[in-house]
């Protein structure tokens, strides 16, 4: 079969009942698409919001069950949750599912997201007490353990996730440590100049901060309850609670053999999200979106992989145009994401992780409210802005417009003289 689904006998199957993938057939629904549409989840819930799970389900002010997110209209959808796909069949045009069933398609999209990564040793990741932050039920066990008040809660790694889960704990009156193995929190996202701004702020609020430092032994008791956490450096720590906060892993492995072109950063696609085969070709009948998804961009270098909320959503409604129409739109949108923690909100646009240079062009740093640009190869490639978000549009279009950097601005609250600092940059990727 070829061309694009006109009729009401065609058949859409999406993998990843999620927001992408809730997105894309409110999406497909909005664009008039009357055929079949199927949604399928490995977990057992409807389509819920992640981003509170770190911050109000954990502080208790929010449960779990109120995290689902709503519907638009009567998407006319076939749900399969709790039953994960298995393997992809894409000449027979299948997905297999856990349970021994199979779906044909004419059209799929793969919206399977990412997992937090576990800790490594299977031993010390089953003790009692070792946990990560992903899904409701992680969510559900892991507020239910800070609010037994818990001796000392380790948080191992510091990257926005790790940095929530410790403002909560210090929002309890809890005591965290948080082992980092680079030099600063959120220095990967953000660079090191901001990390550092960043370890200050965790100090100042009370957290125990670890840098250059990496935890290598979980141990438990008898019982099998997490007692203590061995650091690199030597010291032992008397800890109940271990959030595991290191990053995630991409839902690639349901697709191996399947000859799409997958790999640590997901499914490749090209800007239209069809998948790309092993042979470097765009897939019509095969789309990717959201946090497994990785594509080019044409402000930067390589492939992007964006695992943020309003990536997911843009992605899905470009994968939802490209089922109906074919490649006539691009996923261009610029990265976009933000976080609440110890009394901040911080708000990014664009790719800062990829700078070589930054410089705060408004506001002041030492009363928590500015605004930085950041700068790769003499343009705007990034910004942040920290208790000023509204500020971001106008960072936005710098970046869309390829400004050079750092930017001219003359703002009324701009620091005199503006200090550009060189970063260092990781590889591209």
């Amino acid at each position: 079969m070829s061309g694009y689904p006109s009729s009401r006998s065609e058949r859409v199957v999406i993998v990843g009942a999620s927001l992408t993938g809730l997105h894309a057939a409110d999406a497909l629904r909005d664009g008039g698409f009357t055929g079949h549409i199927t949604l399928v989840g490995a977990e057992p819930h409807p389509p819920y919001d992640r981003p509170p799970l770190s911050k109000r389900v954990l502080a208790g002010r929010m449960s779990a069950d109120s995290t689902g997110l709503p519907q638009r209209q009567d998407l006319d959808a076939h749900w399969r949750l709790g039953n994960a796909a298995v393997a992809l069949d894409r000449d027979a045009r299948t997905v297999t599912l856990e349970d021994g069933t199979t779906l044909g398609f004419d059209k799929l999209l793969i919206a399977t997201g990412t997992r937090a990564r576990r800790w490594p040793d299977p031993d010390e990741a089953a003790l009692t007490g070792v946990l990560s932050i992903r899904t409701r039920e992680d969510a559900v066990e892991l507020q239910a353990r800070l609010a037994a008040r818990p001796g000392r809660v380790l948080v191992i790694g510091a990257g926005f996730v790790g940095s929530e889960v410790a403002s909560v704990c210090r929002e309890l009156g809890l005591d965290v440590t948080v082992v980092e193995r680079s030099a600063a929190p959120l220095a990967g996202a953000l660079g090191a100049w901001a990390g550092t701004a960043a370890g200050r702020l965790q100090r100042r609020h009370g957290v125990d901060l670890r840098t250059d430092t990496s935890v290598v032994e979980l141990e438990g008791d008898a019982d099998g309850r997490l007692r203590r956490a061995r650091l690199s450096d030597g010291a032992v720590l008397d800890v109940d609670v271990a959030v595991v906060a290191l990053g995630a892993v991409r839902n690639v492995e349901w697709l191996a053999g399947s000859g799409l072109t997958v790999d640590s950063r997901g499914v490749r696609c090209d800007p239209y999200c069809r998948a790309v085969d092993a042979d470097g070709r765009p897939c019509d009948d095969i789309l990717a979106a959201g946090d497994v998804a990785c594509w080019p961009h044409p402000l930067y270098e390589g492939l992007l992989a964006v695992e943020h909320w309003d990536n997911a959503v843009r992605q899905a409604r470009v994968a939802a145009t490209t089922i109906l129409h074919g490649p006539v739109r691009e996923h261009t949108a610029l990265p976009t994401f933000w976080s609440n923690q110890f009394g901040l909100n911080i708000k990014v646009v664009g790719v800062p992780g990829r700078a070589d240079q930054v410089a705060v062009l408004q506001g002041s740093v030492e009363r928590a409210a500015f605004v930085a640009a950041y700068g790769r190869g003499g343009r705007v490639i990034g910004a942040l802005a920290v208790n000023t978000p509204r500020a971001l549009d106008a960072y936005a279009e710098m970046i869309s417009r390829r400004m050079s950097f750092p930017p001219d601005l003359n703002a009324a609250d701009a620091p005199d003289p503006v200090h550009v600092l060189d970063l260092a940059v990781p590889a591209a990727g």
